[in-house]
């Protein structure tokens, strides 16, 4: 799962750079943050929230590979995680 992770991210840097450079930083940024955010309070064992996240991932990614896309919006959601 971890390489999943891993790929979806190089995918979303990827298709960043067929975008403005102006909005390819953006993106960059928001993109970083949003892994980054993840990666600290999503729980490593919590399997099914992680793969939510990869689909959620994928098809944000589908929709800034469009070329009728020219940005990449953050959404924050917050989820109440019991152990």
């Amino acid at each position: 799962m971890q390489k999943q992770v891993l790929a979806l991210y190089r995918e979303f840097l990827r298709a960043a750079r067929s975008k403005a450079p102006e909005e390819r930083t953006r993106i960059e940024s928001l993109v970083s943050s949003e892994f980054h955010r993840n990666s600290s309070q999503v729980d490593r064992k919590n399997f099914l929230y992680i793969e939510y996240l990869l689909r959620r991932g994928k098809k944000q990614l589908d929709q800034l590979k469009s070329p009728d896309t020219v940005g990449l919006s953050s959404l924050n959601i917050e989820v109440s995680q019991t152990k």
